[in-house]
């Protein structure tokens, strides 16, 4: 799908979409409570569907209803007393790194012989460390490096040891998977945590669902810094029903356009407390000299001075296409750090967001694993790829509002992953947007 878009500035209110990292975790708890659970969300995206497809081929029944979703839980074995998944079963994770990382422990917890399919660029997305802990754990993995992908046998409650600098999704898989086991054990980091606040968010779906996880924190003998994750074998149990949050990942590109143009952008329905890294579009947004405005349920940005500044992508990766887009018309130099994991995205978004921003005329360049912008008063708009990426399709349609040509979007059906309705709400703002098949 092809979508042009004339330039012009957005403006006014527009609702937060349910967080798809929030789902995927409160789903899957769902699916392995003790008993039926409502959770409630606005929107659902193609990275949620899988994360249910997957849990649906494990045998749990998940009932669409008005406001969301009625999880019944994958069925109790009689003869063990512990969740056993239906052996055989393939598990389609279409392009989500989440739905892969979550569901790969998962399906070991429970003793599935089972094998998982995926789209895209997801065969190729690392898995490593993390299979090698599953493995030591007494379960055999077949096809790793590529999908698809088997496993065998059942993991073994223990001490699993990551490093840090890994995907924070295989701490927050492994934190899933656990309990299923009814035994207590032990998830060993060391080194900072990339992406921390994703932790979080698991942390806090488990304590929902009545397990309970106690973190240390200190240093390990080597001087870095240890964090343990103790889970003492307690179960999951329904709450009965759960609410999903507002999605600051997604909100950050309306509050980055209401900072390109000239009136404020209202994003309704989000947490101001919510543990979602992504909330710190805000900080950043200050910083780079935008008018923030806070209130119930609500975050509101104004235009201001822009300027560039230099910020961490540690704990805020998925940022940094749309970060760079406000950066490309703030005056001065923004410098952009600890941009690694971004090349093991659903593109290199290293690589995409700045061809693709420098396609629009914008001045971007890579240092080791650094983006360094150097402002320009005006983007010049052009033709771009989303490169099958829906955070550099949604990028582009943002910078479009800084344009003075048209911005024309090729494989801008990728929004599709995570924000259906994002060219309808571009609409709503006030954005001209044309979408045609290639």
């Amino acid at each position: 799908m092809i979508a042009r878009i004339a330039p012009a500035h957005l403006a006014g209110t527009v609702p937060a979409i349910a967080s798809k990292s929030v789902a995927h975790r409160l789903i899957i708890a769902a699916a392995l409570a003790n008993g039926v659970t409502d959770v409630t969300f606005n929107t659902s995206c193609a990275d949620i569907e899988a994360t249910i497809r997957c849990l649906e081929a494990l045998g749990a029944k998940v009932e669409r209803a008005e406001q969301g979703l009625r999880v019944h839980p994958i069925p109790k074995s009689q003869e063990h007393g512990i969740l056993r998944a239906l052996a055989g079963a393939t598990l389609d994770c279409g392009e989500s790194g989440s739905t892969l990382r979550f569901m790969l422990p998962v399906a070991c917890a429970l003793g599935a012989d089972v094998t998982f399919t995926g789209a895209g660029r997801l065969g190729e997305r690392p898995l490593s460390p993390l299979a090698e802990e599953l493995i030591a754990a007494g379960c055999d993995l077949q096809g790793l490096g590529s999908l698809p992908l088997t496993t065998k046998g059942r993991l073994r409650a223990g001490t699993f040891k990551l490093p840090g600098n890994v995907s924070s999704q295989y701490i927050s898989g492994l934190l899933l998977a656990l309990p299923i086991l009814g035994q207590p054990s032990v998830i060993e980091v060391t080194g900072t945590i990339e992406s921390k606040p994703y932790i979080a968010l698991t942390l806090q779906a488990l304590e929902t669902f009545g397990v309970s996880v106690r973190v240390e924190t200190g240093a390990a003998l080597d001087g870095q810094p240890r964090t343990r994750y103790l889970l003492d074998g307690s179960p999951y149990r329904t709450p009965g029903s759960v609410s999903v949050e507002g999605d600051w990942s997604n909100a950050a590109f309306w509050l980055c356009a209401g900072a390109m143009g000239t009136e404020c952008i209202t994003v309704s329905g989000l947490s101001l407390s919510s543990a979602q890294g992504d909330r710190n579009v805000l900080a950043a947004l200050s910083c780079f000299g935008a008018r923030i405005r806070r209130s119930t349920g609500a975050a509101t940005v104004q235009p201001g001075t822009l300027h560039g500044f230099t910020l961490s992508a540690r704990d805020v990766p998925d940022l940094v296409p749309v970060l760079s887009a406000v950066a490309s018309v703030a005056k001065g130099t923004t410098v952009i750090r600890d941009c690694s994991r971004l090349r093991i995205k659903e593109s290199d978004r290293l690589q995409t967001t700045t061809k693709e921003l420098c396609n629009l005329g914008a001045r971007v360049r890579i240092v080791d694993d650094d983006l360094v912008i150097e402002g320009v008063d005006e983007l010049s708009g052009g033709v771009v790829c989303a490169h099958n990426d829906h955070r550099i399709a949604m990028m582009a349609a943002v910078a479009a509002t800084r344009s003075s040509g048209p911005v024309e979007i090729h494989g801008a059906e990728a929004v599709n992953k995570s924000y259906p309705l994002f060219f309808e709400h571009y609409r709503a703002l006030g954005g001209s947007v044309a979408l045609s098949e290639e």
